[in-house]
Parts: structure tokens; sequence; C-alpha cells
């Protein structure tokens, strides 16, 4: 049996590694950082580490609301595809500095390009 995208990458320490950087990207990401501007970090940072290991094929313990209903705030707040495209690229570059090599970051992006829509609220 082939092994998920969730093990391939590294399993929980990957991840967990991946959303503290990604965060700390984010937040200096002058593009994206103001959607981030009164948010619990700490839960966020919990959610989003719950939220890709469901889609990346791990353990499933995501509770979260679906996409559309979790960022409906932040499309009223202007959010469009160049904030799309910012998040997409920001979680690259730290799959980069995490040395993951470029066809698993290709299979990240493939799994994050389906909820545009949705995140976008279209």
């Amino acid at each position: 049996m082939s092994k998920t995208l969730y093990e391939r990458i590294g399993g929980e320490p990957a991840v967990n590694a991946a959303v503290d950087i990604f965060y700390r990207k984010v937040l200096n990401d002058p593009r994206i950082n103001r959607f981030f501007d009164n948010v619990d970090m700490e839960k966020q940072a919990a959610k989003q580490k719950a939220f890709l290991t469901m889609a990346f094929g791990g353990p499933h313990s995501y509770t979260g609301q679906d996409m559309r209903t979790g960022h409906a705030h932040l499309v009223k707040m202007g959010l469009n595809d160049s904030h799309f495209d910012a998040v997409v690229e920001d979680l690259g570059a730290t799959l980069v500095e995490l040395n993951v090599p470029q066809e698993l970051i290709n299979e990240v992006v493939a799994i994050c390009e389906p909820t545009r829509n949705d995140v976008l609220g279209r």
C-alpha cells in the first residue's frame, strides 16, 4: 500500500514544524497579515495542524468549520485571489525551507487549489 502524503512529508513533526514556520511567514507578509489581526494564533495553528493532517491523508481529527464558513468573515474584509495566492506561496516557501522535495510540494499545492472557490466564497 502506498504511503499517504502525510507519511511521505514526515508525519506529525513535519506538519507541526511547517505550520509554525508558515504562520511566522504569514504574519510577516504585508499582503495578508491584516487578516490575522485579533486572531488567537495558538488556536489558529492547532486548527491548521489538524486540517493539514486530514488534507494530507493523516489521522482525521479536524472538527473545524468548512472552508466557506470559516473564511466568510475574511471575504467581507476583501479576501481575494491575490491573498489566496500569497498564502499558497508562503506555504510553498515554508516547505522549501524544510527541504521538502518539489514533487511533494506540488502535491500540497494541488490539494490547496480546489479549496480556492470555497475559501473565497464563490
